[in-house]
């Protein structure tokens, strides 16, 4: 049998691109050689895509491009992606890109548009998913459990920070609490708050990566656990495992850069407080109508015990550290059977969608 063609995506005009790059590295190196031919696809940080050479080298050593490149690297034949550089067809996409402009639904409305079979959520999911706000009310109308927050325009931050806002938050939610931009991940941008003079400060570095910002109040003596969600209409959920940060919170540093943070799979928690995890975050994923895969969030009050979901991540990370396909491998699925997994979720998907009438059968050619 030929091989399936798997189009890994990955770079990005993400502050978190450099998290990509290492995911998809670690990808093509558990996908199945024997099953699979993977054809690399890098986006840099201009959004010029390349398609030739080894775009996985040429961003990691953050070259500047000089060619000309085209903004759109592909034509379309018989529902299937055909480079212009190099001839080459693929038969699903691996979208291995963290944060905006990939994870949000952008490139899988592209991919939608062209008919192209992609792994992980649609546009819609992949949309609610990036928006913390809008995630969080969806959450909301369903009766999960989250922390208090509120919203605000960056307008009323940069420049003469409105005294307001200020106000605002020390009446609604209090310190300690967290600022965070809507539409990112890996907590960039993401800064813990204990006093107004910090508040003053980190909300405003908050608000340098994203139009709206997210704060929210922080739980106490909380305990950060993940899980991880496979599937389509009926999802499964992996173990619970616990993080622990080598700072106050799982902030960026702790979780790329210092390698201090330790995973404990499966977490030390009660039978009880696992099934309400496991239980919430199948509904939240439904919730978003999510598809493929999901990694979600929790805070866990260290005395109470009460569950918090955080947020839903319809692109996890697939570092050689990352929880996602650690979660699955203590779950007894492994890395590269994950993979096979997901690629047939998405070819199911597809086919599934080909099912659909887009066309009419029309009496009269009455739009002529």
């Amino acid at each position: 049998m030929s091989k399936i063609k798997v189009g890994v995506l990955f770079g990005g005009r993400s502050a978190e691109h450099e998290v990509s790059l290492v995911s998809a590295e670690s990808v093509m190196q558990h996908l199945n050689k024997n099953k699979y031919e993977i054809v690399a696809c890098g986006i840099d940080h201009e959004g010029k895509w390349i398609t030739t050479g080894e775009p996985l080298k040429y961003l990691k050593n953050g070259r500047k491009d000089t060619r000309r490149r085209k903004a759109l690297p592909a034509i379309y034949h018989r529902d299937r992606a055909r480079s212009i550089s190099a001839d080459k067809v693929v038969d699903v996409i691996f979208p291995v890109l963290h944060g905006t402009y990939g994870e949000d639904g952008t490139v899988q409305g592209f991919l939608e548009l062209a008919n192209i079979p992609y792994i992980g959520a649609g546009v819609v999911a992949s949309a609610i998913g990036m928006d913390k706000i809008i995630q969080k009310e969806v959450f909301k109308s369903k009766g999960l459990p989250i922390v208090n927050f509120i919203v605000f325009q960056r307008k009323q931050i940069l420049g003469r920070l409105d005294q307001q806002v200020i106000k605002e938050i020390e009446e609604k939610i209090d310190y300690p609490c967290f600022t965070k931009p809507a539409n990112l991940g890996s907590s960039i941008g993401v800064f813990k708050v204990h006093t107004r003079q910090e508040l003053r400060y980190m909300i405003k570095r908050t608000a340098h990566f994203d139009c709206k910002i997210i704060v929210e109040k922080a739980v106490e003596n909380s305990r950060e656990i993940e899980v991880a969600v496979l599937g389509n209409d009926n999802p499964e959920v992996s173990v619970c495992g616990e993080i622990i940060p080598s700072n106050e919170f799982y902030d960026y540093e702790a979780k790329y850069v210092d390698g201090k943070s330790k995973a404990i799979i499966p977490a030390k928690i009660s039978r009880k407080v696992s099934d309400e995890i496991r239980k919430v975050s199948r509904e939240a994923y439904l919730a978003i109508d999510c598809s493929g895969m999901a990694r979600v969030d929790f805070l866990v009050d260290g005395k109470t015990h009460k569950v918090y979901l955080n947020e839903i991540n319809t692109i996890p990370g697939f570092t050689s550290i990352s929880m996602y396909p650690k979660l699955w491998q203590a779950s007894g699925l492994s890395y590269p059977r994950l993979l096979d997994k997901l690629i047939q979720l998405a070819l199911e998907r597809f086919q599934d969608k080909q099912k659909n009438e887009t066309m009419l059968e029309l009496e009269s050619k009455w739009y002529q």
